[in-house]
């Protein structure tokens, strides 16, 4: 079992950026991939960013190049650095992590992005 607490989300303008971080509890050294996903009103949810315990990267093609995800395995953390921010940007992000073949979701954080 694995607990997952997001933070760093909230209200930033359109060019901005914004750090999320997500703090894993539980069976942490048993997590493979951790990562972000995101869903927008209306819309479903999708990957943002994950990150293998041993660094292989799959990330939204879309997002390259604003968006960075790091992992520290000893901690139980991943971070998503977000960068030139965009009004569609705006969504919930979800923290993830896998152990084996079972999904662990975070509650989620709001990130608006809005002049």
């Amino acid at each position: 079992q694995v607990q997952l607490v997001e933070s760093g989300g909230g209200l930033v303008q359109p060019g901005g950026s914004l750090r999320l971080s997500c703090a894993a509890s539980g069976s942490i050294a048993r997590i493979s991939a951790m990562g972000w996903f995101r869903q927008a009103p209306g819309k479903q949810r999708e990957l943002v960013a994950t990150v293998s315990r041993g660094g292989r990267l799959n990330e939204a093609d879309s997002l390259k190049g604003r968006f960075t995800i790091s992992r520290d395995n000893a901690k139980g953390t991943v971070y998503l650095q977000m960068n030139n921010l965009k009004p569609e940007d705006t969504a919930v992000y979800y923290c993830y992590a896998a152990i084996f073949v079972a999904d662990y979701w975070g509650q989620g954080t709001q990130v608006t992005v809005s002049s």
